[in-house]
């Protein structure tokens, strides 16, 4: 299917919106009563360095940002999400952009990922998971984006393991989360055969204390090695923009 030409005539139901990616001219609807991606996800995706035959798997999709932003840059892209809303509005937003042949979005637990795909079959994994555990924080009242922010249908243990299930020998694992629980995702990576190889801290500002990381491993690569990368700073002293993120955005003059 081709991509969609007029994009106003794109119908939209109650509390929906229709999104420019500024990437490749595609676009996404997103439910304002479930949970809209940010910055986060178009970080994380644009953190691999991935190959053009590449298998990716993307653990708990969402609206499909990542997959959409990604699509172009390797072989083939398989997406799961729990939230059957939310798994609906990927599906529509893979066939709006007319990737129905790259894109394959299902809906399902990844706590059961041994019942809905092969062992070791993908080449990448990347995940933008619930930050905190649910003993943490006010839940948000919205069921769609209190299980996107906290832990409720599963824990950072889950996210890892299911992972590595997913993933051949060597295969990466990218995943973007609050610098205040690398001690945890450390160890449930290496738990589950993960070697941590790159880690790069995100500043909202000059001077301001880091709120998000991104994190790569591999699996069954030896320990140590780590690469700390220069934070990424994303707002300029004045609120505008950093030349990085503007690239990221594809916004760079």
């Amino acid at each position: 299917m081709s991509q969609v030409q007029d994009w106003s005539q794109v119908p939209l139901g109650p509390e929906e919106r229709l999104d420019d990616l500024l990437w490749g001219g595609r676009h996404i609807i997103q439910n304002t009563n479930q949970f809209c991606f940010s910055i986060d996800a178009v970080l994380l995706a644009h953190y691999p360095k991935y190959h053009s035959n590449w298998r990716v798997f993307d653990l708990g999709t969402g609206t499909g940002v990542m997959p959409l932003l990604i699509a172009d840059e390797v072989k083939e892209i398989h997406a799961l999400e729990i939230n059957p809303v939310m798994a609906a509005l990927a599906q529509r937003n893979v066939k709006l952009n007319g990737l129905e042949d790259k894109i394959h979005v299902a809906q399902g637990d990844y706590r059961q990922i041994s019942q809905l795909y092969q062992r070791e079959s993908f080449d990448c994994v990347i995940v933008n998971p619930p930050y905190r555990p649910v003993q943490q924080g006010t839940i948000s009242a919205l069921e769609g984006v209190a299980a996107a922010r906290h832990e409720v249908t599963a824990t950072l243990e889950d996210v890892v393991a299911a992972a590595r299930y997913l993933l051949r020998f060597r295969g990466r694992f990218a995943m973007v989360h609050l610098p205040e629980r690398l001690g945890e995702i450390m160890v449930a990576m290496a738990k589950h055969q993960i070697q941590p190889k790159r880690l790069q801290l995100v500043q909202p500002k000059p001077h301001k204390e880091s709120n998000l990381m991104l994190i790569e491993g591999v699996v069954g690569a030896a320990p140590g090695g780590l690469k700390v990368e220069l934070p990424l700073m994303v707002h300029k002293e004045d609120g505008s923009y950093t030349e990085e993120i503007l690239a990221i955005y594809n916004m760079k003059k």
